[in-house]
């Protein structure tokens, strides 16, 4: 019987010795020996207990081996579930009880602290570290490399992936094996990936961007993979002329431009620059067509849906948009007070129906129907709209909307202004107690590299283009800005380190 995503992205590699992983040291992992490793890995699985619709929990660092379990987890039926590396061992104990996983897959130098939290849980502990060694490897030496594939059906678990969490508990969304092929297969002919590509990899593997986006799509298309721990500036500058296409998040692009040798000669063998998982500034995609004559193409996904839309290949690629829904996927803007959908031009919330979109939350069935409507719809939980020309504009987060004195603030309409200061690099404004108004927008400035932007006369320069309700009643001037792992600015964090502005 089949297995929707193994038979799809890893079957046809058995006994390939095509490139697939070349890692910075220069060893190259084909195709085959990486699925001849999953294949081991697989059979771990098997002999730990694990039976298919079981979870596993992995907080490693990236490294082939990291990834094969995936595969392996695929291969066997079983559920994966990444984990940030960030995470302390509190939060590991929440997911590692609340997804039920049967076993968790760390770091050496984590296990002393994690065997406690696993045990509590009722879990197996194993060990496997970035440079592939650790008692998972080991029972995995001397395995077959070649496993029975389990069966799945499309509509069966591959993978949880548990949000943020900013407010609450995080939720642990179930995508299913249709979930994460529909998506690769699209985005992979959307932008055109090939056997001829080789994609710079910079990016974790416990995220949606870097592991079911960068990873699949590769998988797919056959194209290889310069495989790096992390991004590190000088080696993707030394191997981008072996490269054709990189995806980043917003931090790998202005790093890039702070490097005098990133040239337009060093980047013309580049066909596609990707960008997500956070905005990226109109200075940056500026600054980087002009310095190398490619527009970086960005687009729009999350945990629950993997990507919804993309700016396009062939055609205007639109600085502060997220472009068109993908071949496939619905998105409408709806009122969030009746659930109706609003004219072109109008804010409401995202709302995105197709076969990207997760089953549900698990273990949380009343989330589940505040969030997922009957007919499919997923609420999104972001607000934008969309322009005259069909292109999608993210304004923000709903639970970012600030209310005052009964006026509704969307922060992005703000911050556009705030960026477009002398001496302001980016900004984030947010909604703080008030006592008079409920609450009022600040605005956090991080300022340009020996720059003091001049308070008073950016207040002033926004008097002149924004109705008063709207003007910022305090700016603050810090050095940088607080981001998650993925680059997303954290304005939970600022609003509780500003929270008492007005107390």
């Amino acid at each position: 019987m089949a297995n929707t995503l193994y038979d799809a992205l890893f079957q046809r590699y058995q006994g390939q010795e095509s490139a697939f992983i070349t890692l910075p040291d220069g060893a190259v992992l084909s195709h085959g020996a990486f699925v001849g490793m999953a294949a081991q890995f697989a059979y771990v699985l098997g002999h730990l207990g694990l039976q298919p619709g079981d979870r596993l929990a992995v907080q490693i660092a990236k490294s082939p081996q990291a990834l094969a379990v995936y595969a392996a987890c695929v291969q066997a039926g079983v559920i994966f579930l990444p984990l940030n590396t960030a995470y302390t061992a509190a939060e590991v104990a929440y997911f590692v009880e609340n997804s039920g996983a049967k076993l968790l897959i760390c770091d050496s130098a984590n296990a002393s602290t994690l065997l406690p939290v696993a045990q509590a849980a009722g879990a197996q502990l194993e060990v496997l570290n970035g440079n592939g060694t650790g008692s998972f490897a080991d029972l995995a030496a001397g395995q077959p490399k070649e496993f029975a594939t389990v069966p799945r059906q499309p509509d069966d678990l591959a993978a949880f992936l548990y949000t943020s969490g900013t407010t609450g508990r995080s939720k642990g969304a179930m995508l299913t094996h249709a979930n994460l092929l529909s998506n690769a297969e699209v985005l992979a002919d959307s932008w055109q990936f090939s056997d001829q590509d080789v994609l710079l990899h910079a990016l974790p593997i416990f995220h949606t961007h870097g592991l079911f986006v960068a990873t699949n799509i590769c998988l797919l298309s056959g194209a290889q993979m310069l495989f790096y721990p992390s991004f590190d500036v000088q080696a993707i500058l030394r191997d981008m002329p072996r490269a054709t296409t990189m995806m980043g998040v917003p931090t790998f692009y202005t790093r890039l431009l702070d490097q005098p040798e990133f040239t337009a000669q060093l980047a013309s063998g580049m066909r596609l620059f990707i960008s997500g998982s956070a905005p990226l500034l109109a200075e940056t995609h500026v600054q980087f067509e002009q310095r190398t004559g490619h527009r970086i193409l960005e687009r729009y996904g999350m945990t629950e849906t993997n990507m919804n839309t993309s700016n396009p290949y062939t055609g205007e690629r639109r600085a502060g948009t997220v472009g068109f829904p993908l071949p496939g996927v619905e998105l409408k803007i709806t009122s969030p007070d009746t659930g109706d959908t609003l004219p072109q031009g109008q804010i409401g919330q995202i709302e995105v129906r197709g076969p990207n979109v997760f089953k549900g939350y698990w273990q949380m069935p009343e989330k589940t129907r505040e969030e997922l409507r009957e007919n499919g719809f997923f609420i999104t939980g972001d607000l934008g709209m969309i322009d005259a020309d069909g292109y999608v504009h993210i304004v923000g987060r709903g639970k970012d909307l600030i209310i005052s004195g009964g006026y509704n603030i969307y922060p992005k309409e703000i911050e556009e202004l705030l960026d477009e200061q002398p001496g302001v690099l980016e900004s984030a404004v947010i909604g703080v107690p008030h006592p008079d108004f409920g609450e009022t927008p600040v605005g956090v400035l991080a300022r340009q590299k020996g720059a003091t932007p001049d308070e008073a006369a950016i207040l002033q320069a926004l008097s002149t283009q924004l109705a008063r309700f709207k003007h910022p009643r305090r700016l603050v001037v810090v050095d940088e800005l607080p981001r998650n792992t993925m680059g997303k600015v954290q304005k939970n964090i600022l609003r509780d380190t500003y929270k008492n502005l007005f107390a």
